[in-house]
């Protein structure tokens, strides 16, 4: 996928990177991986101009208010040029919609980052918490299979038209089911990012995670990670982008926690832990207010957590081979 297109010659066009580190890995492969920088942002907007609209088919406002918004409502109006920083600013987008409730969308930046570092080219991604567009988009322009797993058949819809529209390399593929009961294909790299318990509710259906009290909502949580476990071929890697959530009386539920401890009862080791810190964005309009009345801090991260099932070794060496036998 030609990210940034081709000049008047045809040939492609490649941003200047910044260091060696980001020509052999796109951006530095650190524990901190900052999606408030300008190189961040540049290939964000890029991805989002070629047609990515996550939201669709995810219902508007699943958010009464939470640190994990979107800033591309205005992706039409800005899709021709490449100075992001500018309107990013003006319009207060970059880490919610101008304090107002909104949907959640999955970062494109950290899935192109996530394939390029820990799955091979033309392995299969298995998503059981597939949810929107971004992961299987990015996917396929990336030279990787797709298959997500969402209960909801609207959108799987939206998300087949949106994959159709783009002129990826491989197609993904979604299907409606309960990732509890459906069957997963055999994985070169599990990556997903799950539901934060009730923060977002999805719909109605009586097996959708989010509609589930915290006790069912973990042991049903637990089995999709030992069906995805089970399905990911040995030595080979697992991603799961999380964050905590907080429970009614105010108190965090853990949850990062639980995700290691469910991944690591299947037998799959935590390898590689980072902090993604997002866009301050409507925040800093919030924790004033919450801040002085219960010390509550404003959360602008979330927690990439990667686990290896088998031997690491033979699993780097089989995206180093990938990558070699395609003169990458």
């Amino acid at each position: 996928m030609d990210l940034y297109g081709v000049d008047l010659f045809g040939d492609v066009v490649k941003p200047n990177a910044e260091s060696v580190i980001n020509q052999r890995f796109i951006l530095p492969p650190f524990t901190i991986l900052n999606a408030q920088s300008g190189e961040w942002q540049e290939r964000k907007r890029a991805w989002i101009a070629l047609g990515i609209k996550s939201e669709v088919g995810r219902g508007e406002n699943l958010m009464e208010s939470s640190e994990s918004t979107i800033w591309y409502h205005n992706r039409k109006k800005y899709a021709h040029t490449f100075n992001t920083t500018d309107w990013i600013k003006k319009n207060d987008l970059s880490g919610g919609a101008q304090g107002l409730g909104a949907t959640s969308v999955f970062d494109p930046v950290l899935s192109e980052l996530a394939y390029k570092w820990f799955c091979p080219l033309g392995g299969l991604v298995v998503d059981p918490f597939a949810g929107g567009s971004v992961r299987g988009i990015v996917a396929g322009a990336m030279g990787r299979n797709y298959w997500g797993c969402d209960l909801r058949q609207e959108q799987i819809d939206a998300n087949i038209i949106q994959a159709n529209d783009i002129n990826t390399k491989i197609k993904p593929q979604w299907v409606c089911g309960d990732s509890m009961e459906t069957k997963l294909p055999d994985a070169d790299f599990i990556f997903s990012c799950p539901p934060y318990g009730d923060l977002e509710v999805y719909s109605d259906h009586p097996q959708d995670l989010s509609n589930m009290d915290f006790h069912a909502f973990l042991a049903a949580y637990r089995r999709i990670i030992w069906r995805s476990v089970r399905a990911l071929k040995d030595d080979s890697f697992a991603c799961f982008v999380v964050g905590d959530f907080r429970d009614k009386k105010g108190f965090y539920r853990n949850f990062v926690s639980e995700t290691i401890n469910a991944f690591e009862i299947c037998g799959a080791r935590l390898y590689n832990e980072a902090i993604l810190a997002t866009s301050v964005g409507s925040a800093a309009m919030r924790v004033t207010k919450q801040f002085e009345i219960g010390r509550k801090m404003a959360k602008v991260h979330q927690n990439v957590l990667v686990f290896c099932k088998g031997d690491w070794r033979k699993a780097t060496q089989k995206i180093n081979d990938s990558e070699k036998n395609n003169n990458i």
